[in-house]
């Protein structure tokens, strides 16, 4: 169910809220937490989908601000949209379009919108500034999460990203190769006797996923980490593998497609399901562990803010 609420306020958005689930017989005691989302007109829907999606694991309140809106006269307004059912997930969606000068105060309108005693998670699915926790909404999340892939200069995003960390930060760029950190901890088991002597990252040169996993591997190995652009000529999308010599044999384990084969001295070819993780995959880990994320600050302080 969509119902549109125009020139209105929070107050009423929380009392029309109030009025579906007792029509509708739906409690909110299920919400573990509120996510609020800001991003632009042009991500609204993939965002809601995803934000939908991860609600069936963290049933929640999903409050969007959405920018970038034709402000017209410019005259002060407040137009919403509620979702309940099958429009949201296992969550209650407001979407909240504020004109003229209803736009200068974000964190007024959603104060009154928020769960009680309830963790806050913030997310920036598109083009947004490298401070979060100095964000107006991201002073009252507990968890912040920005896309350093979803703006113009995702290097340069990084590096501020660096210089002004705090804990509670996160990034998609980081929960996207969990799936790479993970396998890759699990094989350097293998490998505790043998000396690195050379790390090779194959990835896009405009992948801040590429940079961050060879900082992780960097930070973890000792030894600092190369990233191969290319290979044969040819520019690399996304993350093809992982190249690691030691004083004594190889390690490599290159993707292609959503299968990894992995190559090591001493032991059988292998292969592994490494595929790339959906925004609802990173959005689900993403609420699932609200503290601070220390091995992100640590790449980020002590690889990033070098370059």
């Amino acid at each position: 169910m969509i119902v549109n609420m125009e020139k209105t306020t929070t107050s009423k958005i929380e009392k029309k809220l109030q009025e579906l689930r007792e029509d509708g017989g739906v409690v909110a005691l299920g919400r573990v937490l509120t996510l609020i989302i800001e991003t632009n007109s042009d991500h609204l829907e993939k965002a809601i989908e995803a934000a939908n999606g991860a609600s069936r694991l963290h049933p929640s309140r999903i409050i969007v601000l959405v920018s970038n809106l034709e402000q017209g006269d410019k005259s002060p307004r407040l137009d919403a949209e509620i979702r309940i059912g099958g429009d949201a997930g296992a969550s209650e969606v407001v979407v909240i379009r504020a004109f003229g000068d209803a736009n200068s105060n974000t964190e007024s309108m959603v104060t009154g919108l928020l769960l009680p005693d309830a963790p806050v998670v913030a997310w920036w699915p598109s083009d947004c500034k490298a401070n979060p926790s100095k964000n107006p909404i991201g002073q009252i999340a507990t968890r912040r999460i920005t896309d350093a892939a979803a703006q113009r200069d995702a290097s340069g995003f990084l590096r501020q990203l660096a210089k002004n960390y705090a804990p509670g930060d996160s990034d998609m760029s980081w929960t996207r190769i969990t799936l790479w950190r993970s396998q890759l901890a699990a094989l350097f088991d293998n490998e505790k006797n043998r000396r690195v002597v050379e790390i090779r990252v194959l990835g896009s040169i405009i992948s801040p996923s590429v940079r961050l996993l060879a900082g992780w591997l960097s930070m973890q190995l000792g030894v600092d980490a190369k990233i191969i652009h290319e290979l044969s000529g040819i520019a690399i999308e996304g993350i093809a593998g992982v190249e690691i010599s030691f004083d004594q044999g190889e390690l490599a384990i290159i993707r292609s497609g959503d299968v990894a084969s992995i190559g090591q001295t001493g032991s059988p070819d292998s292969s592994v399901l490494l595929p790339k993780r959906s925004d609802q995959d990173c959005l689900m880990e993403d609420m699932r562990f609200l503290g601070e994320d220390e091995v992100y600050g640590a790449v980020l302080k002590n690889e990033l803010s070098k370059q």
